[in-house]
């Protein structure tokens, strides 16, 4: 029978109709496979509680966690996942709710799923277990060498740049599409190439073969030419009971064949989404997955509707107004509006610009819930550095975004040869990356990187094979040193994060001698290795870090399409005559507003004064000023911590903190603040510490 209200508490909090959706197929201590279920979720109506509580609810039926495959559609957001599925899962199993989530070990993106299998299986599929993976970039990059191998690069009329071959070649993987009709409907310029284009796509694939290379597509076309197989797709689908998909109006036709393969009777299935905010066309996501999926299978699936929407706005003019009062010059005015009165801008307290990346993060997709687009989101900050911590964690999550007033953090040129040179490491057969590791070295040009790496490939030891490959006659000292740097990667033997730092410091002679601004970009750099030192391998870093490529959430082929969508990430500078309904202000603190650079005398700080005011003015409807405890700095020396302890920008004196609502993130949990004892006793340490020297 159906678990009834009394016996499962942990449901009352859930409306009839998300009941309904985690109830499915569910009996009392019966969680067997049911018929497929397609949830559709208005925006804000609750989509991802309903997802957490039916993972939670089959789990307490007995479902066992290692045979339930979630994929959504971020790392992050598998994490925050699991994470609600143990605090609901608790309160029906106790303690042992923990050690049942943790066994949740099948979840992630489609791609990072796709890693996975495809390492398992990689003997039975014909692939090398340590085969890495191109970003977008290296795979626009090797799609080049082939593209002039083939004579492309030299035709009478204009061959297409690597980056529309590129882009051809994944809406024909992802879409599912021959060449031509892809052509005539994206790529109507290019129509007269197709013959040449399959010749290149074929021997692009030769290439990434050849050096055990998997590029972002891959993953994905991969795992479904082995589902395609009738034994591996028996053996695969049944690994799992029940497969749970997150914003399914997102997948494209390649994901959807997987789906079908792994479940072809559908039972056990479950697809979340809102044909409304189907808004990823321009990489071949396809709304007609999720409006044919009730007549996929047969009988059709159950569908349930969430109707009900959870939303709210808030307004900032005062706070503004505040904040420019306090100029020592100006001409007097103050903006008001008719507008009704709306809650005050959020004064949000964090620990660190890591906590203030997630924390915009976790905002920006409420209101994407709500109903409120990417597009009418902003996150502003003082100078370009700054976003490099929320441009990693946007890409991880999957959330497209463009920026304005810099390169993004992943696509910038120091950066991406730090992450050549460990790729390079991990697998010496990858041509691209070691490519462009040997170019970086004075003396060394095409020719005697390509002999080299030809040396290489003929190796059975291809990091060995490097010592004795020819070295060029004017790279000298720099060549020996780079043999060393790869050898000594290639062990292993420093363990990891450690390997980062030694890539680094290999990497700053190159850095001082090709960059102007060399101490900003080094400052990246150990922003990076800060990053990399939370994941539990090279391996893991540079698959996770690529899995989502920035080139793949925010670029597009071709002319602006009517359902691209996209977070805005920009300088205040340029950000200046724009708007929108929600903004997000980063590093509100002393020494980025106003800058470490821009307080040195009266007039420079009083323009940096009317900066804050000029980002606080953008917001429409609902604005957010995020003050980290510690943030990142040029400044520091090169030893030691780079973060430094920050206080308030001195432009938010305490006489105007009655304008904003001050908060802090992450939130106290109930439990934590249930035995916080009384704030009111004091005690005097003080006297204590200095009796210790009496």
């Amino acid at each position: 029978m159906i678990r009834n209200v009394s016996a499962a508490p942990y449901l009352e909090t859930l409306n009839p109709e998300q009941r309904r959706a985690v109830e499915h197929g569910v009996c009392e201590n019966d969680a067997s496979p049911a018929a497929p279920l397609l949830i559709i979720a208005g925006a804000g109506s609750g989509k991802t509680n309903t997802l957490a509580h039916r993972v939670a609810h089959l789990i307490v039926n007995g479902a066992h966690p290692h045979r339930i495959l979630l994929m959504t559609f971020s790392r992050r957001a598998a994490a925050e996942m699991t994470r609600r599925v143990e605090t609901i899962a608790r309160k029906a199993m106790g303690d042992r709710a923990g050690q049942m989530t943790q066994a949740l070990r099948w979840s992630g993106t489609f791609h990072a799923i796709g890693a996975r299998l495809l390492r398992d299986y990689a003997d039975q599929i014909g692939l090398d277990p340590a085969f890495t993976i191109h970003d977008r970039e290296d795979s626009a990059d090797l799609m080049n060498l082939v593209r002039h191998e083939l004579g492309f690069s030299k035709t009478e009329s204009r061959f297409p740049t690597k980056g529309t071959c590129l882009s051809i070649y994944s809406r024909c993987v992802n879409a599912e599409l021959a060449i031509e009709p892809v052509l005539g409907a994206s790529f109507p310029w290019c129509s007269a190439w197709a013959i040449e284009l399959k010749q290149l796509f074929a021997a692009y694939v030769d290439a990434k073969q050849r050096q055990n290379v998997l590029d972002y597509d891959d993953l994905l076309l991969y795992w479904a030419q082995a589902v395609g197989e009738a034994a591996l797709a028996d053996d695969i689908g049944d690994r799992f009971d029940h497969v749970l998909v997150d914003e399914y109006q997102d997948t494209n036709r390649l994901q959807a064949s997987i789906l079908k393969a792994l479940k072809p009777s559908g039972r056990g299935l479950t697809v979340v989404g809102d044909d409304a905010q189907s808004i990823y066309s321009f990489r071949a996501a396809t709304v007609r997955n999720i409006l044919e999926f009730p007549q996929a299978f047969s009988p059709p699936a159950k569908i349930i509707t969430l109707d009900r929407n959870y939303r709210s706005t808030p307004a900032i003019l005062a706070a503004a107004n505040g904040v420019i009062d306090l100029a020592s010059e100006r001409f007097t005015k103050n903006l008001w509006t008719e507008r009704k009165a709306a809650a005050p801008p959020q004064l949000v307290g964090v620990r660190d610009e890591a906590d203030q990346a997630r924390y915009i993060v976790e905002r920006v997709l409420e209101n994407r819930e709500g109903g409120l687009t990417l597009k009418q989101q902003a996150a502003l900050f003082r100078a370009s550095h700054h976003s490099g911590s929320l441009e990693v964690e946007l890409t991880r999550r999957n959330i497209p975004f463009v920026k304005f007033g810099g390169l993004k953090f992943l696509d910038a040129a120091h950066i991406k040869d730090i992450l050549a040179l460990l790729r390079f490491a991990e697998n010496p057969r990858d041509r691209v990356a070691g490519f462009r590791v040997m170019l970086l070295m004075p003396g060394v040009g095409p020719a005697s990187a390509q002999r080299a790496l030809d040396f290489m490939a003929q190796a059975s030891d291809p990091i060995g094979a490097l010592a004795d490959a020819p070295a060029p006659r004017r790279a000298g000292e720099e060549w020996r040193s780079f043999v060393e740097i790869v050898a000594q990667l290639g062990s292993g033997r420093a363990g990891w994060p450690s390997e980062i730092e030694r890539a680094r410091l290999w990497y700053e002679p190159h850095l001082d001698r090709m960059h102007e601004d060399a101490a900003a970009r080094l400052a990246d750099l150990i922003q990076l290795e800060q990053i990399a030192s939370g994941y539990a391998s090279r391996e893991r870093f540079l698959t996770e870090l690529t899995l989502d490529p920035p080139d793949a959430t925010s670029d597009h082929a071709g002319a602006p399409l009517l359902d691209e969508d996209y977070l805005i990430l920009s300088t205040i500078h340029s950000a200046k005559g724009q708007e929108w309904a929600s903004v997000f202000i980063l590093n509100v603190v002393d020494g980025c507003i106003p800058s470490d650079l821009g307080a040195g005398t009266t007039a420079e700080l009083e323009e940096e004064r009317r900066l804050l005011y000029v980002a606080m003015t953008r917001a429409k409807d609902d604005l957010h000023l995020v003050v980290p405890q510690r943030f990142f700095t040029h400044g520091q020396a090169a030893q030691g911590d780079r973060h430094v302890y920050a206080s308030r920008t001195r432009f938010i004196p305490a006489s105007l903190l009655g304008l904003f609502e001050k908060t802090s993130w992450p939130k106290i949990s109930a439990e934590t603040a249930a035995r916080t004892f009384d704030q009111s006793r004091r005690f005097d340490l003080g006297s204590r510490m200095r009796g210790m020297w009496r």
